[in-house]
C-alpha cells in the first residue's frame, strides 16, 4: 500500500503565500516524478507543477514566477510554495507521485487533496 497525506492548505488574502507538503509512505520502493495538479469548481483537475526525481521542474504558465515546487528524495516528499496568490488559484490541489513498489512497474498515485482559497 501507498499513502500521498497533503498538508498546508487553507484560506489567504490576495498577494499571501502558502505552503503545501505532502509525504509519501508505506510500501516504497523509489519515486520517479511528482507534482500538483488543482481543480477549481466546474473545471477539469490541471497541472501546476513537476519535478523528476532529479530536480528538473516544469510549471504552468498560470503559476510561472509564483510557484516553486521542491522535493526530499530521502523523505518521499513534495513541496509547492505559493506567492503572491491570486483569486483564481482557489481549488483543490491535489499530490500526485510516479512510485515503485518493485523496483520494475510504476504507478500513478493521488492525494486526498487539500483546499486552497484565495479570498479577502
Amino acid at each position: 500500500q501507498v499513502q500521498l497525506v497533503e498538508s498546508g492548505g487553507g484560506l489567504v488574502q490576495p498577494g499571501g503565500s502558502l505552503s503545501l507538503s505532502c509525504a509519501a509512505s508505506g510500501s516504497i520502493f523509489r519515486s520517479n516524478a511528482m507534482g500538483w495538479y488543482r481543480q477549481a469548481p466546474g473545471k477539469q483537475r490541471e497541472l501546476v507543477a513537476t519535478i523528476t526525481r532529479g530536480g528538473n521542474t516544469n510549471y504552468a504558465d498560470s503559476v510561472k514566477g509564483r510557484f516553486t515546487i521542491s522535493r526530499d528524495n530521502a523523505k518521499n516528499t513534495v513541496y509547492l510554495q505559493m506567492n503572491s496568490l491570486k483569486p483564481e488559484d482557489t481549488a483543490v490541489y491535489y499530490c500526485n507521485a510516479e512510485i515503485s513498489r518493485n523496483g520494475i512497474r510504476y504507478n500513478d498515485y493521488w492525494g486526498q487533496g487539500t483546499q486552497v482559497t484565495v479570498s479577502s
